[in-house]
């Protein structure tokens, strides 16, 4: 990809840029799925010169991809159940191959590593299942394993979400530092919610009804750490009722929003057995339109997660003007900012205290919503796609 001058700025002569789109039309989207989408519709607005090749699994809706004209856009379609990467998209390529290709996550096929035919750039958004193997099934953790040191050792560049990755990727793969770039994803776009709205999450979850309370978003596995919050949880009520908080008529919920992942752990019973009752409330799997009314609602937001490669969830609930409690280990001192009150994430006591402090000091309340509303802006998906296109031209 060759750059050019003009007009004062340096313009990238137009190329054509391949990018594994498998993941951004999932039913379900987590944290890499949302990463994936956004960071294909910046690069779509930040470099409209390109001609951009998708590569997807089912058929796509352009319009979901906002920017830019259709004609930039062609989506190639790969009908192919299993080994779609290392099958599918490697033939593809091979017969029809862009200047650059992108892969959003992880995963670069296997013969585009060995013959290195296209210049290839992988975004490796973190190395839990190194951290905290036990996390992870041994089936997962081997293929995602295979898949990072794949793409850290022959992709001609690697993208990270954090420094914390960055480091994680040198210290487990060895990867130079010269072929590695920090890129922030930006904010996720907020939902717009209507009354309608509010009034359906309020009638499906009856246990509002004005209890001030605290929220956790994410899938429920080990690394999430909810066993260290729910204990954190029965301290802050011993407390509460011991000491009463201020003007405090009802104690608070702690309310955790997310589907059950893997780890076998049975929260519910836990939470049975320190006699927490209805304190303690399960949403299950919630919609982006419920977890922006969850969000409206929430006085605190706790993420006391073991590790993380960024944490949305953090900047989501700063986006939303809801102080946040979050773990002071891995990315999330990065990504949180001075808009958290950032603890240990194994010391359970300090857990208790921050969680009482986010929810009835008021001036710390007042200071972590200002700064965490200050901090978002630190976030930016054209930033983001900037990095990657100078690492797909040979940056």
């Amino acid at each position: 990809m060759a750059a050019r001058k003009g007009s004062g700025a340096e313009i990238i002569d137009a190329v054509i840029i391949g990018i594994d789109a498998s993941r951004i039309d999932n039913a379900v989207m987590t944290g890499t799925e949302r990463y994936a989408l956004e960071v294909t519709r910046a690069l779509l607005r930040y470099a409209p010169q390109h001609t951009y090749r998708l590569y997807a699994r089912t058929p796509l809706d352009k319009g979901m991809l906002q920017a830019p004209a259709p004609e930039h856009v062609d989506i190639v379609l790969i009908r192919r159940v299993r080994l779609w990467t290392h099958i599918g998209l490697a033939r593809e390529i091979a017969a029809h191959p862009p200047d650059a290709l992108f892969i959003p996550a992880h995963v670069l096929p296997l013969p585009q590593a060995v013959r290195r035919t296209t210049r290839s750039v992988v975004t490796v958004h973190d190395v839990g299942y190194r951290r905290f193997p036990r996390a992870h099934p041994l089936r997962q953790r081997l293929l995602l394993e295979f898949g990072t040191a794949l793409s850290a050792r022959y992709a001609s560049a690697v993208v990270v979400d954090s420094e914390a990755t960055r480091a994680d990727v040198q210290r487990y793969y060895r990867t130079p530092a010269s072929r590695i770039a920090v890129a922030y994803p930006g904010l996720l776009p907020p939902v717009a919610v209507s009354e309608d709205d509010v009034n359906t999450v309020r009638a499906k979850y009856r246990w509002f009804d004005g209890h001030p309370y605290a929220l956790f978003v994410g899938t429920m596995q080990p690394r999430k750490n909810l066993r260290r919050l729910i204990q954190a949880w029965q301290q802050l009520l011993v407390s509460l009722r011991n000491q009463p908080a201020g003007n405090l008529d009802r104690l608070p919920m702690l309310v955790i929003a997310g589907a059950p992942g893997w780890g076998g752990e049975d929260l519910p019973a836990l939470v049975t057995r320190l006699g927490l009752g209805d304190s303690v409330r399960f949403a299950g799997y919630v919609s982006d339109a419920e977890k922006a009314v969850l969000l409206q609602g929430a006085r605190a937001f706790a993420f006391p997660s073991l590790y993380e490669g960024f944490g949305f969830p953090v900047l989501e609930a700063q986006s939303a003007g809801v102080p946040v409690v979050c773990s002071n280990v891995s990315s999330l001192p990065e990504v949180a900012g001075a808009g958290a009150l950032q603890v240990d994430p194994l010391d359970v006591p300090a857990l208790a205290a921050a969680l009482r402090e986010c929810l009835f000091d008021v001036s710390i309340r007042e200071s972590l919503i200002r700064a965490g509303r200050a901090n978002v802006a630190r976030f930016s998906w054209e930033r983001c796609a900037g990095a990657v296109l100078a690492k797909l031209d040979g940056g």
